[in-house]
């Protein structure tokens, strides 16, 4: 099964941090990554899709982080 995420953080390193993790644990890149402000916090935000094909079932209680 193909499982997918959206990771988003302000822009800061830990999204740089937070993609990289990801990557180093099977997800792979989908898409562009976006940039947008987020007017409530007053920062800039980034996000980027991520994949990864796992074995099994999807079922709404799988904790996609831990795959």
């Amino acid at each position: 099964m193909k499982l997918y995420r959206f990771l988003s953080e302000d822009d800061t390193s830990a999204f740089c941090h937070k993609v990289s993790e990801a990557l180093s644990k099977g997800w792979e890149l989908h898409g562009d990554p976006t940039y947008a402000f987020d007017a409530a916090n007053g920062v800039m935000r980034c996000g980027q899709a991520v994949t990864k094909e796992v074995e099994g079932d999807y079922h709404p209680d799988l904790k996609l982080g831990q795959q």
